[in-house]
């Protein structure tokens, strides 16, 4: 058998020279660091609690969870993903356990120092986003935790500063101290340069008596602040409702759509001054449109002085029932005859928009109604009523008086005179049950001092609104009318 003297193949020539050489060139491929320095690495793998870099080092990094963020308890897996390229600050090339220990987050902060000190010196802007509410302010995050107080947020003091977590925001520096690692940020300085053109140039448009829509912004105790489109203007309290209040809350609160009048601009002190109220029809006025004398209300006895008793006839509006208009016989005391809180029927005598003064009598109402009678006249009650020239009724569109039907296609207006007629009926029901029941107090209390009753005489109706006193033409004596009530009535 032929000997083989076939030679090996070398499949590889070493040419770095000794084991020493060999072990420098392993080494010039491993990077060279200390304790302190920025690096940059690939995420390799990711934990609950930690994240795995590759640096280029023997060994892989690792990343704390606590490291990644300057968030407080985040999740590693909503920070970086596998892959990512990060840059870290070596906390410790080697701890008691033989790892490499890096952190994202400081090396973010000293990253972002450098930028932030750049920034300040330049009277710059800074732009984060707002990730705690603390005690006193904000905490913002521009690549470091930066403070914003309170006060600093808005062009006035904001209460509730959780609606601006997750917001992103622009704000000056104020303070920078890395030693004491402390960043103190104003919203409002930069709001103050940044509108200060904006609202000189609104501010100059802006007019007196002007109607403009806003958003209430803040309340406070004097009064509450309204965004009129990046200017806030003030109503204050007594400006907000014609009624007495004593917290601006009882009638807006933050974020209510409102619309105002301008009342004055202050150009000098950059002050707005609204009203609300002023785009709301007066209750007296109101009153006095919905109302003539003669008509009958229930009212609240709110005041009992010495000349007479304040009723409450409507939200905000009293009227005085003066001691010769409460009742029939003379009256030293109006406490004799109601007391603080009753609710009392009353005839309105007479309403003095211009002094603001009603005058009522209690006795003029009883007097207008019998409890016993059917005899009802809804204009007596507060149902509107027009009259022509003649004095004669004139009935509600869509009622033909010829067939006392009401004619198809206005079955909204005969709804709207349906609901009128019944809330003048429940009233007169009332007032009848009202009066009864005085007659009968009246009678028990003759009983109880040992009189006689007393005759009666017949009560002559002044009123022009009494059913026996109306002309010939009125809602009280119209036949034809009278039948469409019974037909309301279900007679």
């Amino acid at each position: 058998m032929a000997e083989n003297n076939t030679e090996v193949t070398k499949v590889a020539i070493n040419d770095i020279g000794t084991e020493e050489d060999f072990i420098k060139a392993v080494d010039s491929t491993i990077k060279n660091f200390d304790d302190g320095d920025l690096v940059e690495g690939t995420v390799v793998k990711i934990d609950h609690d930690e994240v795995l870099v590759d640096i280029g080092y023997k060994t892989e990094g690792v990343i704390p969870s606590r490291e990644l963020s300057i968030k407080k308890d985040v999740d590693p897996d909503e920070v970086v993903e596998v892959g990512d390229q990060i840059e870290a600050l070596v906390v410790t090339k080697e701890d008691k356990e033989g790892r490499l220990i890096l952190s994202k987050k400081r090396a973010q902060y000293e990253r972002a120092w450098g930028d932030i000190e750049k920034i300040k010196d330049a009277d710059g802007v800074v732009e984060g986003t707002v990730i705690e509410a603390v005690k006193g302010g904000l905490i913002v995050d521009i690549g470091l935790r930066g403070f914003l107080p309170a006060s600093l947020v808005e062009m006035r003091r904001v209460r509730d500063l959780s609606p601006y977590i997750g917001q992103k925001i622009k704000a000056k520096i104020l303070e920078l101290d890395k030693n004491r690692n402390n960043v103190v940020l104003s919203r409002r300085q930069y709001l103050e340069e940044t509108q200060s053109e904006v609202r000189e140039t609104f501010l100059s448009q802006l007019k007196k008596g002007q109607i403009r829509e806003g958003v209430v912004s803040s309340i406070v105790n004097f009064g509450a602040f309204v965004d009129l489109g990046g200017v806030d203007g003030l109503i204050h309290v007594s400006e907000l409702s014609w009624k007495h209040i004593d917290h601006p809350s009882e009638v807006v609160k933050v974020g209510d759509k409102v619309t105002v009048e301008v009342l004055d601009v202050d150009l000098d002190r950059e002050r707005i001054s609204l009203s609300l109220k002023a785009t709301q029809e007066d209750p007296w006025q109101r009153f006095a449109r919905t109302h003539v004398p003669g008509q009958i209300v229930k009212g609240k006895v709110t005041k009992i002085v010495q000349f007479g008793v304040f009723i409450s006839v409507e939200d905000g509006i009293e009227g005085l029932v003066h001691i010769s208009e409460l009742a029939n016989r003379h009256v030293e005391n109006p406490e004799t005859v109601v007391k603080p809180g009753e609710t009392v029927f009353v005839k309105v005598i007479d309403v003095d928009l211009d002094r603001r003064r009603i005058s009522l009598s209690l006795k003029q109402a009883n007097d207008s109604v019998d409890p016993a009678s059917e005899d009802f006249d809804p204009a007596l009650y507060g149902m509107p009523a027009e009259y022509d020239e003649q004095g004669n009724y004139k009935y509600p569109e869509g009622f033909d008086p010829e067939t006392n039907e009401w004619i198809a296609g206005f079955e909204k207006q005969r709804e709207e005179w349906e609901s009128q007629y019944a809330a003048a009926h429940d009233l007169w029901e009332e007032h009848k049950e009202f009066v009864a029941k005085e007659l009968e107090n009246a009678a028990e209390s003759a009983a109880a001092d040992g009189q006689g009753p007393k005759e009666e005489k017949p009560v002559e109706e002044t009123s022009n609104y009494s059913s026996a006193n109306v002309s010939t033409g009125t809602l009280a004596d119209s036949d034809q009318l009278a039948a469409l009530r019974d037909q309301l009535l279900g007679k």
